[in-house]
């Protein structure tokens, strides 16, 4: 999953990255209101941790105005102020959850396990795949009772593919997915049309992966009922 670092504490920020990115996310860090506005525009999230706290906007200004472009991202607020009024407002604002400071990673890492079971459907326990079952949080794809071994790359657009399932996702956010933020459109597409080709390669050997549909002229989805 994509994640935005929106802190203007520059020790926090990086160690949040560090843990995150040793959990599989992939991370980006902007330490201003203006700089996060500029990267939501830009760019999808799935999480957006965002500290209160800026230096150039209020957090709950930012939380409004980011919820207009960034409608399919959860939002975590993460700020050392104690009162409650804020705390009430952010949620009402469309916050997903608060966590004040200081606080544990792993605490905030369970958190975005909880908010991902509740708004993208992730279970701790196996999800099934049509013959396949998923585990997510062990990075393993088992049918009956063999595992297949996939690559990082090729288990990142399977898993992210998974959780927007459903869903077209076009080439350009699938590479996104998997390479960050490029600065321009000159990206290789084939390489994610050949890691496909991989993914049913290797899951084809052991039962059907009619279920990883192409969107001519798209991308690609899974469909599940």
């Amino acid at each position: 999953m994509k994640v935005l670092i929106v802190e203007d504490e520059k020790t926090l920020a990086e160690e949040m990255e560090t843990f995150l990115k040793k959990a599989f996310y992939l991370c980006d860090c902007a330490p201003t209101g203006k700089e996060a506005l500029e990267k939501i525009g830009v760019n999808e999230y799935d999480f957006i941790l965002l500290d209160l706290g800026l230096p150039d906007i209020d957090g709950l200004e930012l939380l409004q105005q980011a919820k207009k472009y960034a409608t399919e991202a959860a939002f975590i607020i993460l700020t050392a102020r104690g009162n409650i009024e804020d705390r009430i407002q952010g949620l009402d604002l469309g916050a997903d959850d608060y966590l004040p400071k200081p606080f544990s990673l792993l605490e905030l890492q369970s958190r975005m396990h909880a908010i991902s079971r509740r708004k993208y459907g992730v279970q701790d326990k196996l999800t099934e795949l049509g013959e396949f079952k998923i585990d997510l949080k062990k990075r393993l794809v088992i049918h009956n009772t063999n595992e297949i071994e996939l690559s990082r790359k090729e288990f990142d657009l399977l898993s992210y593919l998974l959780l927007h399932k459903n869903r077209p996702l076009t080439r350009m956010q699938l590479s996104e997915h998997i390479w960050g933020n490029f600065a321009d459109d000159d990206y290789d597409s084939n390489y994610i049309d050949a890691t496909i080709k991989n993914i049913r390669k290797k899951l084809s050997a052991f039962g059907n992966t009619e279920w990883l549909e192409t969107i001519r002229g798209v991308g690609y989805k899974i469909k599940l009922r």
